[in-house]
């Protein structure tokens, strides 16, 4: 297996925006048409969510503003890379695996979680190094196509224009 920046990211600066960034956009929006006095049905439509959500942003917002509807700081336990070690991981894998000492240029779990442990000294976990590529670098899953080194695309074009005609005739 193999990852890659996702085609939609792929020559972009910015990493895509993350869920709750997506959230906070659409409440942001919200408060926009609040403002402008849109129905609660428009503003559903709108912005792609439920009636009863807008209801419940609407009521958050009478009660306490913009501010309310912001994004407030991830519960939890913290990422144990930092922003600016998610960049260094990001510089040191659009590198390729060859320029790290690996035989083929594919990125598996494996490869990517050596090359973060070598960055920064942090060691992850499977799981922690899928949820850096898929999450916070926006990569994703790409399968190489299995096909034979022998393969001879000129062949293979002459007997599908030859061949595959004269065979698919019959006699």
């Amino acid at each position: 297996m193999a990852y890659q920046p996702s085609p939609s990211v792929a020559g972009s600066c910015l990493p895509p925006l993350s869920r709750p960034q997506l959230a906070e956009a659409r409440r942001v929006r919200a408060v926009e048409l609040f403002e402008g006095g849109v129905s609660n049905a428009e503003i559903a439509g709108a912005v792609g969510v439920c009636a009863e959500s807008v209801r419940r942003w609407r009521r958050v917002w009478e009660q306490d503003g913009a501010s309310g509807l912001r994004r407030r700081a991830a519960t939890g336990r913290p990422p144990k890379l930092d922003d600016t070690q998610v960049e260094i991981v990001r510089a040191a894998l659009e590198q390729g695996a060859q320029a790290h000492g690996f035989e083929a240029d594919l990125w598996t779990l494996e490869r990517v979680g050596a090359v973060v442990t070598r960055a920064t000294g942090v060691v992850l976990s499977r799981a922690s190094v899928w949820r850096l590529l898929t999450g916070r670098l926006g990569w994703s899953l790409q399968r190489p196509e299995r096909r034979a080194v022998e393969r001879n695309e000129s062949e293979i074009a002459r007997w599908i224009a030859h061949e595959w005609p004269r065979i698919k005739k019959g006699p």
